[in-house]
């Protein structure tokens, strides 16, 4: 019976040993599957940074483009005055020269 124990001995601790190394080696995939998720959310996390760096650049842009629109707006409005200015002064003169040529202020 000795012999029949130890072998009984030895298939149960080589029955332990199998369902150790099973489950060392689930452990072993599941570090590796925790090291690829690590990756991919540093990777993610520098596609992010990426992101949100260009998002910052194009805000500056539209800042700076909207103080060059606010600038030529000042100078189209300044322009559009000074147009109709002309504009006014030009009537005003045709005017004048049509009531002189009628002659209507001489007494004509």
């Amino acid at each position: 019976m000795d012999n029949e124990e130890a072998r009984q001995v030895y298939t149960i601790q080589a029955q332990r040993l199998d369902r150790m190394e099973e489950k060392i080696d689930q452990m072993a995939d599941a570090i590796v599957s925790l090291a690829r998720a690590e990756e991919k959310i540093n990777t993610l996390n520098e596609f992010n940074r990426q992101q949100g760096e260009r998002v910052q650049e194009v805000i500056n842009r539209i800042d700076r483009v909207e103080l060059l629109v606010n600038s030529n707006s000042n100078t189209v409005a300044l322009i559009n005055k000074v147009f109709w200015l002309v504009v006014a002064g030009m009537i005003a003169a045709f005017t004048w020269e049509m009531v002189i040529h009628s002659g209507l202020i001489n007494g004509g």
